[in-house]
């Protein structure tokens, strides 16, 4: 999939294009998801921020994941229920977990086909899919 290459200026102009106050804090914890594109832990966000200034707490880092999330700017992907990645790719596509290197990658869309979803309760409409592939080497 092709990746964005993000400024600091870029990021502050997607920041104000979602209603998001672009503080120093937010515009740093936004480059290090979309300066490289990677899915991140918030204890990776929080060392790569705290790498260049340590003046980011670990409330700030979930609280602005938080608003993030609610802007539509990243997904959420959990692994399991102790392993969460942010992914800053939103278009539709899904993952490839290594529990052997902790690795998230993406899969493109195209790449899995889902014949089908069960009926739904009335009143509510899928909002989307998540697929994640585990894997692990054979030689364990």
């Amino acid at each position: 999939m092709n990746r964005i290459q993000h400024t600091r200026e870029s990021l502050i102009a997607m920041l104000r294009r979602h209603d998001v106050n672009p503080t120093h804090q937010r515009i740093e914890i936004a480059y290090a998801l979309f300066g490289h594109g990677a899915h991140l832990s918030a204890d990776q966000i929080m060392a790569r921020v705290n790498g260049r200034h340590s003046e980011t707490s670990k409330a700030t880092v979930y609280n602005t994941l938080n608003l993030f999330l609610e802007k539509q700017l990243i997904r959420e992907v959990i692994v399991d229920p102790n392993k969460v990645f942010y992914d800053p790719n939103t278009e539709p596509h899904y993952h490839l977990y290594d529990a052997d290197t902790g690795e998230l990658t993406d899969i493109d869309a195209s790449e899995v086909t889902i014949s089908g979803l069960p009926q739904l309760p009335a009143g509510v409409v899928t909002e989307g899919v998540d697929v994640i592939v585990r894997v692990r080497s054979r030689l364990r």
